[in-house]
């Protein structure tokens, strides 16, 4: 079982880093240790791989098994926040920030290298509850995944591009997808390597490339490439939720808009992911004011 211990400089929250990462409690590819220990499970160039990562103070530690193990370790640094340079970021205009960002010295952003991976669960989001989503991604990785190697039977590798284009018509309504977007995720793994080329690219490059794909657009774009690439800048424009907690936070007022969320981040164009990150760590969700949104279960269609 090869190993890497990597000393970062500064404090890293592996759960907070890593965090976006895992959707939902019951995400077969991601999940967190009762040791406190982050474990992922991937399908890397080199192969599927797993890779347990836990930190202590400024040492970050991986174990990692499988054919991408090395693979896995070798980008260590790169998903634990190396590079990720907050000491620009100045949120004194707003104390509620300045005690976020106190509170967690070790928040990163982290960035897989494994643009797929990352795209599919966002693909999977679109137009759907948080619920359904997450319970559609769960599905397809026990479904078409591959049992993760190293010590946890739960943990599963997502599928690869060739598994993706494999799965059936009925077997993506069986998973609660529909037609518009299983061609989205069919069309990206028709150009999995192309998209792998993002990794390599400058930001805004690797924005233009895979907004090529038919269904990707700016919001799915943003998701995936903020964990696959660790993009300082890119928001989540046309999510339901975000908006109104931004402006909530910063403003005191309830509800908010896409233009409204942007002309608040305006300030602090090229690292407005971070600002989106603390917002988040502040957990303090805008005032709900009607019944939650009533989704159409189609695999019942």
């Amino acid at each position: 079982m090869p190993s890497r211990q990597w000393s970062a400089g500064a404090p890293v929250d592996v759960r907070a880093t890593l965090g976006p990462l895992r959707r939902g409690r019951h995400d077969p590819a991601h999940r967190v240790g009762a040791d406190g220990r982050f474990w992922l499970a991937a399908a890397t160039p080199d192969g599927p791989g797993t890779l347990a990562v836990s930190a202590r103070d400024e040492v970050v530690t991986g174990q990692a098994w499988g054919q991408g193990a090395h693979w896995l370790l070798d980008r260590l640094p790169l998903l634990c926040g190396d590079g990720d340079d907050w000491s620009g970021l100045d949120v004194s205009a707003h104390p509620v920030l300045v005690e976020v960002r106190r509170r967690n010295p070790g928040l990163r952003l982290t960035s897989t290298g494994l643009v797929l991976d990352a795209l599919v669960p966002a693909v999977l989001e679109q137009r759907v509850t948080g619920i359904e989503a997450r319970r559609s991604w769960a599905s397809l990785v026990r479904r078409f995944g591959v049992p993760a190697p190293g010590p946890d039977p739960d943990l599963r590798v997502p599928p690869t591009p060739r598994a993706l284009l494999d799965v059936p018509t009925f077997q993506w309504h069986r998973l609660g997808v529909d037609l518009q977007r299983q061609r989205t995720i069919r069309a990206a793994a028709t150009v999995a390597n192309r998209l792998q080329e993002c990794v390599s690219m400058t930001p805004d490059a690797a924005v233009a490339r895979i907004g090529l794909i038919p269904g990707v657009g700016p919001w799915t774009a943003a998701e995936t490439l903020q964990r696959a690439i660790g993009h300082p800048d890119l928001v989540s424009v046309g999510d339901y939720h975000l908006p109104n907690m931004v402006v909530h936070l910063l403003t005191g007022r309830p509800r908010g808009t896409d233009e409204q969320m942007l002309q608040l981040l305006a300030p602090w164009a090229g690292q407005r992911q971070r600002v989106m990150r603390l917002i988040e760590a502040a957990r303090t969700p805008a005032p709900r004011f009607a019944p939650r949104f009533a989704y159409t279960d189609i695999r019942r269609v």
